[in-house]
């Protein structure tokens, strides 16, 4: 079964992307051209609408999921950084990244939240809350 989608996140910085990999233990693959996934579309989940089908499975770059048999495609699209992925269970990367990458969009947002903030002078504290959840407080430079 293949089930591509796309993991709703814009991606501004493939370094903030690199640093939410490595914040997860995932390989981010850079020049790696094909992703793993089930390779045969069937037809049985609605595609992005923009892939087409001869380019499943391409990409510029990818993301290695540790325990995961299917991996993510990072492809540029129209000026834009998309993230592609085969969430069919039996590939793991939902098991391991949560619904629609949920896992991934938290690391992604919060190193890129702290490089804005440090670029614009900020200190940043992180907090990891006992629920998982991330408690970020900044503190102007100079203060």
């Amino acid at each position: 079964m293949s089930h591509v989608s796309e993991i709703e996140l814009k991606i501004l910085s493939l370094d903030a992307l690199k640093a939410a990999c490595a914040r997860l233990g995932l390989q981010f693959v850079e020049g790696q051209k094909t992703y793993k996934w089930y390779g045969t579309w069937v037809g049985d989940y609605p595609k992005p609408e923009w892939v087409k089908l001869e380019d499943l499975g391409k990409c510029q770059h990818a993301i290695k999921v540790p325990g995961a048999s299917y991996e993510i495609g990072i492809v540029e699209h129209q000026g834009e950084i998309k993230l592609l992925w085969d969430f069919y269970y039996t590939g793991g990367l939902e098991r391991k990244l949560g619904r629609n990458g949920g896992r991934l969009i938290q690391a992604y947002s919060v190193e890129q939240t702290k490089r804005t903030a440090r670029k614009a002078g900020y200190f940043v504290k992180e907090k990891v809350e006992e629920d998982k959840s991330i408690t970020l407080t900044m503190e102007r430079r100079g203060r």
